[in-house]
Protein backbone atom coordinates (compact mmCIF):
# COMPACT_ATOMS: atom_id res chain seq x y z
CA UNK A 1 0.00 0.00 0.00
CA UNK A 2 1.07 3.72 -0.39
CA UNK A 3 2.22 5.53 2.93
CA UNK A 4 3.80 8.74 2.91
CA UNK A 5 6.77 8.90 5.16
CA UNK A 6 8.37 12.26 7.06
CA UNK A 7 12.04 11.78 6.38
CA UNK A 8 13.77 14.52 7.22
CA UNK A 9 12.83 18.25 8.38
CA UNK A 10 10.09 19.39 5.49
CA UNK A 11 10.68 16.30 3.29
CA UNK A 12 7.75 13.84 2.70
CA UNK A 13 7.97 11.11 0.50
CA UNK A 14 5.64 8.29 -0.88
CA UNK A 15 6.84 4.93 -0.26
CA UNK A 16 4.89 1.70 -0.01
CA UNK A 17 4.59 -0.73 2.94
CA UNK A 18 2.98 -3.94 3.43
CA UNK A 19 -0.93 -3.24 4.18
CA UNK A 20 -1.64 -4.16 7.48
CA UNK A 21 -4.05 -7.56 8.68
CA UNK A 22 -6.77 -7.65 11.46
CA UNK A 23 -5.36 -9.61 14.53
CA UNK A 24 -7.83 -8.98 17.11
CA UNK A 25 -11.46 -10.10 17.08
CA UNK A 26 -12.72 -6.41 17.99
CA UNK A 27 -10.78 -4.87 15.44
CA UNK A 28 -11.68 -3.41 11.78
CA UNK A 29 -9.53 -2.76 8.63
CA UNK A 30 -10.44 0.69 7.40
CA UNK A 31 -9.15 1.56 3.99
CA UNK A 32 -8.46 5.56 4.30
CA UNK A 33 -10.18 8.09 2.54
CA UNK A 34 -9.36 11.67 3.70
CA UNK A 35 -6.89 13.02 6.08
CA UNK A 36 -6.54 16.38 7.45
CA UNK A 37 -3.24 18.28 8.05
CA UNK A 38 -3.54 19.37 11.54
CA UNK A 39 -1.57 22.09 13.27
CA UNK A 40 0.42 19.44 15.27
CA UNK A 41 1.65 17.72 12.14
CA UNK A 42 2.82 20.72 10.90
CA UNK A 43 4.84 20.98 14.22
CA UNK A 44 6.08 17.75 13.26
CA UNK A 45 7.06 18.34 9.63
CA UNK A 46 8.33 22.05 10.50
CA UNK A 47 10.66 21.25 13.83
CA UNK A 48 10.20 17.50 14.24
CA UNK A 49 9.19 17.09 17.76
CA UNK A 50 6.22 18.73 20.03
CA UNK A 51 7.58 19.72 23.32
CA UNK A 52 10.06 16.25 24.42
CA UNK A 53 7.71 13.83 21.62
CA UNK A 54 10.80 14.05 19.00
CA UNK A 55 10.56 12.36 15.44
CA UNK A 56 12.75 9.45 14.92
CA UNK A 57 12.62 9.32 10.91
CA UNK A 58 11.50 7.89 9.20
CA UNK A 59 8.08 8.54 9.94
CA UNK A 60 4.39 8.79 9.73
CA UNK A 61 1.82 11.08 10.69
CA UNK A 62 -1.80 12.42 10.44
CA UNK A 63 -4.54 11.64 12.36
CA UNK A 64 -7.40 13.48 11.38
CA UNK A 65 -9.03 10.74 9.09
CA UNK A 66 -11.76 9.13 7.84
CA UNK A 67 -12.70 6.23 5.77
CA UNK A 68 -14.57 2.88 4.32
CA UNK A 69 -14.73 -0.31 6.40
CA UNK A 70 -13.16 -3.16 4.00
CA UNK A 71 -13.14 -6.18 7.15
CA UNK A 72 -14.49 -6.69 10.46
CA UNK A 73 -12.79 -8.99 13.00
CA UNK A 74 -15.58 -11.66 14.16
CA UNK A 75 -16.41 -9.58 17.32
CA UNK A 76 -17.71 -6.99 15.38
CA UNK A 77 -21.20 -6.38 15.46
CA UNK A 78 -21.80 -2.30 15.08
CA UNK A 79 -19.92 -2.44 11.86
CA UNK A 80 -19.25 -4.08 8.39
CA UNK A 81 -17.81 -4.34 5.37
CA UNK A 82 -18.61 -0.73 3.50
CA UNK A 83 -19.69 1.38 6.27
CA UNK A 84 -17.80 5.15 5.92
CA UNK A 85 -16.82 5.95 9.52
CA UNK A 86 -15.21 8.73 10.60
CA UNK A 87 -12.04 7.67 12.88
CA UNK A 88 -11.52 8.74 17.01
CA UNK A 89 -7.10 9.26 16.41
CA UNK A 90 -7.10 8.12 20.41
CA UNK A 91 -6.49 4.50 21.13
CA UNK A 92 -7.26 3.77 24.73
CA UNK A 93 -6.54 0.75 26.74
CA UNK A 94 -9.74 1.14 29.10
CA UNK A 95 -8.16 -0.80 32.11
CA UNK A 96 -6.01 2.24 33.86
CA UNK A 97 -6.62 4.37 36.35
CA UNK A 98 -7.29 7.19 34.09
CA UNK A 99 -9.51 5.23 31.83
CA UNK A 100 -11.37 3.88 34.98
CA UNK A 101 -11.67 8.01 36.11
CA UNK A 102 -13.48 8.96 32.61
CA UNK A 103 -10.13 10.52 31.96
CA UNK A 104 -9.26 8.81 28.41
CA UNK A 105 -7.83 11.37 27.26
CA UNK A 106 -5.14 11.05 29.71
CA UNK A 107 -5.01 7.29 29.69
CA UNK A 108 -1.78 5.92 30.81
CA UNK A 109 -1.45 3.57 27.61
CA UNK A 110 -2.88 6.00 25.31
CA UNK A 111 -1.58 5.25 21.50
CA UNK A 112 -2.38 8.22 19.41
CA UNK A 113 -2.24 8.08 15.63
CA UNK A 114 0.51 10.08 14.57
CA UNK A 115 2.60 10.39 17.74
CA UNK A 116 6.12 9.68 18.30
CA UNK A 117 6.48 6.49 19.80
CA UNK A 118 2.44 5.50 19.85
CA UNK A 119 0.73 4.17 16.83
CA UNK A 120 1.57 5.07 12.90
CA UNK A 121 0.27 8.00 11.45
CA UNK A 122 -2.90 8.36 9.23
CA UNK A 123 -1.47 9.22 5.48
CA UNK A 124 -2.00 5.34 4.38
CA UNK A 125 -3.76 3.62 2.34
CA UNK A 126 -5.01 1.13 4.81
CA UNK A 127 -5.24 1.17 9.17
CA UNK A 128 -6.32 -1.09 11.72
CA UNK A 129 -8.35 0.23 14.16
CA UNK A 130 -10.54 -1.03 17.38
CA UNK A 131 -14.00 -0.86 16.27
CA UNK A 132 -14.90 1.31 19.18
CA UNK A 133 -12.73 4.34 17.55
CA UNK A 134 -14.62 3.89 14.10
CA UNK A 135 -17.75 5.85 14.35
CA UNK A 136 -20.22 5.75 11.50
CA UNK A 137 -21.09 8.48 9.28
CA UNK A 138 -24.77 9.56 9.30
CA UNK A 139 -26.24 9.26 5.95
CA UNK A 140 -26.26 13.13 4.89
CA UNK A 141 -22.44 13.77 5.43
CA UNK A 142 -19.57 13.62 3.23
CA UNK A 143 -16.15 12.26 4.25
CA UNK A 144 -14.88 15.42 3.99
CA UNK A 145 -17.17 16.55 6.45
CA UNK A 146 -16.43 13.59 8.71
CA UNK A 147 -12.84 14.43 8.59
CA UNK A 148 -13.63 18.01 10.52
CA UNK A 149 -15.29 16.09 13.18
CA UNK A 150 -11.75 15.60 15.19
CA UNK A 151 -10.96 18.89 15.14
CA UNK A 152 -14.51 20.01 15.80
CA UNK A 153 -14.50 17.95 18.77
CA UNK A 154 -11.56 19.48 20.30
CA UNK A 155 -13.53 22.41 19.79
CA UNK A 156 -16.18 20.96 21.42
CA UNK A 157 -14.29 19.44 24.31
CA UNK A 158 -12.58 23.00 24.96
CA UNK A 159 -16.14 24.65 25.57
CA UNK A 160 -17.10 22.00 27.56
CA UNK A 161 -14.09 22.59 29.77
CA UNK A 162 -14.33 26.54 29.97
CA UNK A 163 -18.20 25.93 30.69
CA UNK A 164 -19.59 28.52 28.40
CA UNK A 165 -22.68 29.89 29.41
CA UNK A 166 -25.51 32.20 28.48
CA UNK A 167 -24.01 36.24 28.12
CA UNK A 168 -20.63 34.77 28.72
CA UNK A 169 -17.88 37.66 27.14
CA UNK A 170 -15.50 35.33 25.44
CA UNK A 171 -12.23 35.65 23.25
CA UNK A 172 -10.50 33.19 20.96
CA UNK A 173 -6.97 34.27 20.31
CA UNK A 174 -5.83 32.48 16.92
CA UNK A 175 -8.67 31.51 14.06
CA UNK A 176 -6.77 28.69 12.60
CA UNK A 177 -8.76 25.22 12.19
CA UNK A 178 -8.64 24.91 15.99
CA UNK A 179 -9.79 28.18 17.23
CA UNK A 180 -12.88 28.17 14.41
CA UNK A 181 -13.85 24.78 15.89
CA UNK A 182 -14.12 26.21 19.50
CA UNK A 183 -16.04 29.20 18.21
CA UNK A 184 -18.49 27.69 16.23
CA UNK A 185 -19.14 25.54 19.29
CA UNK A 186 -19.33 27.92 21.72
CA UNK A 187 -22.07 30.18 19.57
CA UNK A 188 -23.82 26.44 19.18
CA UNK A 189 -23.67 26.30 23.04
CA UNK A 190 -25.12 29.76 24.21
CA UNK A 191 -25.61 33.31 23.61
CA UNK A 192 -22.25 34.13 24.37
CA UNK A 193 -20.39 37.80 23.38
CA UNK A 194 -17.07 36.25 21.47
CA UNK A 195 -14.03 38.67 20.41
CA UNK A 196 -11.53 36.80 18.00
CA UNK A 197 -7.59 37.74 17.18
CA UNK A 198 -5.73 36.52 14.29
CA UNK A 199 -2.41 37.77 12.73
CA UNK A 200 -4.22 36.77 8.95
CA UNK A 201 -7.22 38.91 8.03
CA UNK A 202 -8.75 36.07 5.69
CA UNK A 203 -9.20 34.08 9.16
CA UNK A 204 -10.74 36.89 10.49
CA UNK A 205 -12.98 37.00 7.24
CA UNK A 206 -14.07 33.10 7.87
CA UNK A 207 -14.10 34.15 11.96
CA UNK A 208 -17.12 36.69 11.06
CA UNK A 209 -18.86 34.06 8.46
CA UNK A 210 -18.66 31.33 12.21
CA UNK A 211 -20.38 34.08 14.45
CA UNK A 212 -17.73 36.04 15.70
CA UNK A 213 -19.00 38.85 17.33
CA UNK A 214 -15.68 41.22 17.13
CA UNK A 215 -12.48 40.56 15.04
CA UNK A 216 -8.87 42.38 15.55
CA UNK A 217 -5.44 41.64 13.99
CA UNK A 218 -2.48 42.39 16.65
CA UNK A 219 -0.17 43.41 14.29
CA UNK A 220 -2.69 46.54 12.93
CA UNK A 221 -3.46 47.51 16.38
CA UNK A 222 -3.96 46.50 20.55
CA UNK A 223 -6.22 44.47 20.58
CA UNK A 224 -6.29 44.03 24.16
CA UNK A 225 -6.78 47.47 24.65
CA UNK A 226 -9.78 47.68 21.73
CA UNK A 227 -11.65 44.43 23.81
CA UNK A 228 -11.50 46.35 26.99
CA UNK A 229 -12.60 49.28 26.05
CA UNK A 230 -16.00 47.67 24.77
CA UNK A 231 -15.47 45.55 27.90
CA UNK A 232 -13.69 47.96 30.57
CA UNK A 233 -14.43 44.75 33.21
CA UNK A 234 -12.86 42.31 31.24
CA UNK A 235 -13.77 39.05 29.70
CA UNK A 236 -15.15 35.88 31.33
CA UNK A 237 -13.44 33.41 29.66
CA UNK A 238 -10.01 33.51 26.95
CA UNK A 239 -9.60 30.68 24.88
CA UNK A 240 -5.54 30.30 23.86
CA UNK A 241 -5.77 28.88 20.36
CA UNK A 242 -2.69 30.38 18.71
CA UNK A 243 -0.12 28.33 20.87
CA UNK A 244 1.99 31.62 20.63
CA UNK A 245 3.11 32.67 24.25
CA UNK A 246 2.27 35.86 23.59
CA UNK A 247 -1.13 35.43 23.77
CA UNK A 248 -1.64 33.74 26.85
CA UNK A 249 -0.10 36.83 28.43
CA UNK A 250 -2.74 38.92 26.33
CA UNK A 251 -5.53 36.14 27.51
CA UNK A 252 -4.39 37.42 31.13
CA UNK A 253 -4.58 40.76 30.91
CA UNK A 254 -8.36 40.08 28.90
CA UNK A 255 -9.74 38.40 31.85
CA UNK A 256 -11.99 39.59 34.76
CA UNK A 257 -10.78 38.30 38.25
CA UNK A 258 -12.14 35.22 38.68
CA UNK A 259 -11.91 34.61 34.92
CA UNK A 260 -10.82 31.22 32.88
CA UNK A 261 -8.02 30.42 30.86
CA UNK A 262 -8.03 27.50 28.76
CA UNK A 263 -5.35 26.51 26.83
CA UNK A 264 -5.91 24.94 23.78
CA UNK A 265 -3.14 25.78 21.37
CA UNK A 266 0.98 23.72 21.29
CA UNK A 267 3.72 25.77 21.62
CA UNK A 268 6.62 25.02 20.11
CA UNK A 269 8.75 25.82 22.46
CA UNK A 270 8.78 23.64 25.91
CA UNK A 271 8.52 26.30 28.64
CA UNK A 272 6.12 29.51 28.28
CA UNK A 273 6.22 31.93 31.47
CA UNK A 274 2.88 33.69 33.38
CA UNK A 275 2.94 36.79 35.09
CA UNK A 276 2.03 34.67 38.14
CA UNK A 277 0.99 38.32 40.12
CA UNK A 278 -1.47 39.07 38.09
CA UNK A 279 -2.91 35.44 38.17
CA UNK A 280 -2.86 35.87 41.67
CA UNK A 281 -4.32 39.16 41.85
CA UNK A 282 -7.39 38.22 39.76
CA UNK A 283 -7.61 34.63 40.80
CA UNK A 284 -7.23 33.71 37.63
CA UNK A 285 -7.93 29.97 36.37
CA UNK A 286 -6.02 27.97 33.98
CA UNK A 287 -7.37 24.86 31.90
CA UNK A 288 -5.68 22.88 29.78
CA UNK A 289 -7.08 21.06 27.18
CA UNK A 290 -5.32 17.47 26.06
CA UNK A 291 -7.26 16.41 22.89
CA UNK A 292 -10.94 16.14 22.68
CA UNK A 293 -12.27 13.16 25.52
CA UNK A 294 -14.75 10.89 23.57
CA UNK A 295 -16.56 13.86 22.07
CA UNK A 296 -16.12 12.61 18.05
CA UNK A 297 -19.99 11.06 18.05
CA UNK A 298 -21.64 14.14 19.62
CA UNK A 299 -19.35 16.38 17.18
CA UNK A 300 -20.94 14.08 13.82
CA UNK A 301 -24.13 14.58 15.08
CA UNK A 302 -23.60 18.19 15.89
CA UNK A 303 -22.52 18.87 11.82
CA UNK A 304 -25.33 16.04 11.03
CA UNK A 305 -28.04 18.18 12.34
CA UNK A 306 -26.61 21.46 10.78
CA UNK A 307 -25.94 22.97 14.36
CA UNK A 308 -22.73 24.04 12.90
CA UNK A 309 -21.32 24.61 9.29
CA UNK A 310 -18.00 22.95 8.88
CA UNK A 311 -17.46 23.85 4.98
CA UNK A 312 -16.35 27.06 6.25
CA UNK A 313 -13.20 25.56 8.25
CA UNK A 314 -12.44 23.30 4.48
CA UNK A 315 -10.56 25.24 1.66
CA UNK A 316 -8.17 22.66 -0.11
CA UNK A 317 -8.24 19.12 -1.10
CA UNK A 318 -4.98 17.60 -2.41
CA UNK A 319 -4.35 13.87 -3.91
CA UNK A 320 -1.73 11.76 -1.66
CA UNK A 321 0.71 12.33 -4.53
CA UNK A 322 1.00 16.11 -3.99
CA UNK A 323 1.21 15.14 -0.06
CA UNK A 324 4.40 17.33 0.52
CA UNK A 325 2.52 20.44 -1.41
CA UNK A 326 -0.27 20.40 0.95
CA UNK A 327 2.04 20.74 3.91
CA UNK A 328 4.28 23.09 2.44
CA UNK A 329 0.84 25.52 2.19
CA UNK A 330 -0.62 24.50 5.46
CA UNK A 331 3.30 25.32 6.69
CA UNK A 332 3.51 28.62 5.56
CA UNK A 333 -0.29 29.66 5.87
CA UNK A 334 -0.55 30.33 2.06
CA UNK A 335 -3.34 30.78 -0.60
CA UNK A 336 -5.66 31.58 2.82
CA UNK A 337 -5.56 28.35 3.89
CA UNK A 338 -7.64 27.30 7.06
CA UNK A 339 -8.28 23.05 6.39
CA UNK A 340 -6.38 21.02 3.73
CA UNK A 341 -7.12 17.77 2.90
CA UNK A 342 -5.53 14.77 1.89
CA UNK A 343 -7.91 12.28 -0.58
CA UNK A 344 -6.32 8.99 -0.65
CA UNK A 345 -9.58 7.73 -2.38
CA UNK A 346 -11.94 8.88 -5.10
CA UNK A 347 -14.69 7.68 -2.31
CA UNK A 348 -17.31 10.60 -1.18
Amino acid sequence: MKVAVLTGLRKLEIGQAPPPKLQRPDSVLVRIDRVGVCGSDVHYFVHGAIGEQRICYPATIGHECAGTVMQVGKEVASLQPGDRVAIDPAIVCRQCDQCYAGRINTCRRLQFMGCPGEAPGALAEFYVLPAENCLPIPNNLTLDQAVLAEPLSIGMYAVQLGDVYPAARVAILGAGPIGLSVLLCAKATAPCQVYVTDLLEHRLGVARACGADWTGNPQHADVVEAILQQQPSGLDLVFECSGDPSCIDQGQRLLTPGGTLVLVGIPASIQVSFDIHLMRRKELTFRNVRRQKGCMAAALRMISQGEVDTGLLLSHRFPLEKVQEAFELVANYADGVIKALICLSSAE
